[in-house]
């Protein structure tokens, strides 16, 4: 039987929140990116992964330190990033379904996308990715998140991701 695994970075917590709904929606052990495995257990059939966009990508550490600078308590994601991770992770042995999200500014079109990255990436290391990267939307830098959006992102993860898992 295989299993379904969520890798979040955040700095404020709504990446996390949404991360934690997708998990609850999948069932699925939810992983702040610090501590998540730089091998992929073999038991690991369907990967989400996700981050906020920062500066129209996916963070580096100028990008999280400028994050730092404007939180009022303590990061949730004080040190690696998702771009570091997926740089450290090791090849796949096994097949692997995976997803890409991020949280965003809901403000008109921007360009860049953290989780457009993600999924390039997972690409990259022959994940299989079958479906556009979504976003969740913040009301600002900081958050919160917008009405409603755990409650999409668990739609999302029942209806576009279940169907994946193995």
């Amino acid at each position: 039987m295989t299993r379904a695994l969520v890798v979040y970075e955040s700095m404020f917590g709504n990446t996390r929140a949404i991360a934690e709904a997708i998990g609850e929606a999948l069932a699925a052990e939810v992983v702040e990116v610090s501590q998540a495995p730089d091998v992929l257990p073999d038991d690991v059939g369907l990967l989400v992964v996700g981050a906020p966009t920062h500066a129209f990508g996916l963070s580096r550490p100028a990008t999280r330190k400028s994050a730092a600078d404007q939180a009022t308590g303590e990061l949730v994601s004080p040190g690696r990033g998702v771009r570091e991770w997926l740089d450290t992770l090791a090849p796949l042995g096994h097949h692997v379904t995976a997803h890409a999200f991020d949280t965003r500014v809901q403000a008109g079109w921007l360009p860049g996308s953290a989780a457009k990255t993600i999924a390039k990436r997972l690409r990259a290391l022959h994940f299989t990715v079958p479906a556009r990267p979504m976003s969740f939307h913040v009301g600002g830098t900081p958050g919160p998140l917008l009405v409603g959006e755990p409650a999409r992102a668990a739609a999302w993860a029942r209806s576009a991701l279940v169907g994946h898992q193995a």
